[in-house]
């Protein structure tokens, strides 16, 4: 019986030692077909931006610390650098785009070489100024980090959906009319892009590289959103 015990335990950890082996070999495998992927993209912006008769660099510094404060910006800074930087005109209106890099001291493991957090910025002119209103979905690292008051619209979707945070009501009642509150919470995109008025722009973003494919995505969910505020919004800001 001891006999056959132990002959089991080596089977379970030779099995184990091949699993980890497999484990491995399948997230090395994995990670560079990621960064191939993500290298061919960022290959293809200057191309597309090219086609398009926008503008594009590399690495523009400085560039990135007027956005201080949108989304996943950091508060304040200074020479921040706008990566992949892309600006241009799409559906009649003037937009920038660009990948903004930090290092997160909580990622990674010790000893490794860690990797920047890249957060992909995308802003669209909009058609008037107004108070800054931000759209966003509501989680648990809010309630417990951001305890800014939130605005309840009174429709009910909508607001079991979104996190409205403002300083003037007023005006973010204006905007979040009935056709834009419905779009919202009706576009699937409504529920995957988080969005920021601040000025005359309207910004949205997520956590990851910039894409040909993303580009056009999110440039062209700001533009839908924009067209979906009433005019009369923007001449009583």
């Amino acid at each position: 019986m001891e006999q056959l015990l132990g002959i089991l335990a080596k089977v379970v950890f030779f099995a184990f030692i091949v699993g980890m082996f497999t484990l491995v070999i399948w997230v090395f495998v994995r990670s560079n077909k990621e960064d191939k992927r993500i290298r061919r993209d960022w290959a293809e912006l200057p191309r597309v931006a090219g086609a398009r008769g926008w503008t594009y660099e590399q690495r523009a510094r400085g560039q990135a610390t007027e956005y201080c404060g949108v989304g996943p910006m950091p508060g304040s800074g200074s020479n921040l650098s706008a990566w992949h930087y892309i600006t241009g005109e799409f559906r009649g209106r003037s937009f920038k785009c660009f990948e903004h890099r930090y290092n997160n001291p909580m990622s990674g493991n010790a000893g490794e070489r860690k990797r920047p957090t890249i957060e992909a910025i995308f802003v669209v002119q909009a058609p008037g100024h107004g108070q800054p209103v931000e759209i966003l979905r509501p989680s648990k690292t809010d309630a417990l980090l951001d305890r800014r008051q939130r605005m309840r619209l009174g429709m009910t979707e909508f607001d079991d959906t979104f996190r409205v945070v403002t300083q003037d009501e007023d005006f973010a009642r204006s905007i979040l009319s009935d056709s834009v509150a419905s779009f919202l919470v009706t576009d699937p995109r409504g529920r995957q892009s988080p969005l920021q008025l601040r000025d005359d722009e309207l910004f949205t973003w997520y956590t990851g590289t910039l894409s040909p494919q993303d580009l056009e995505e999110k440039l062209n969910y700001l533009c839908d959103v924009l067209d979906q505020i009433p005019a009369q919004a923007w001449t009583a800001a």
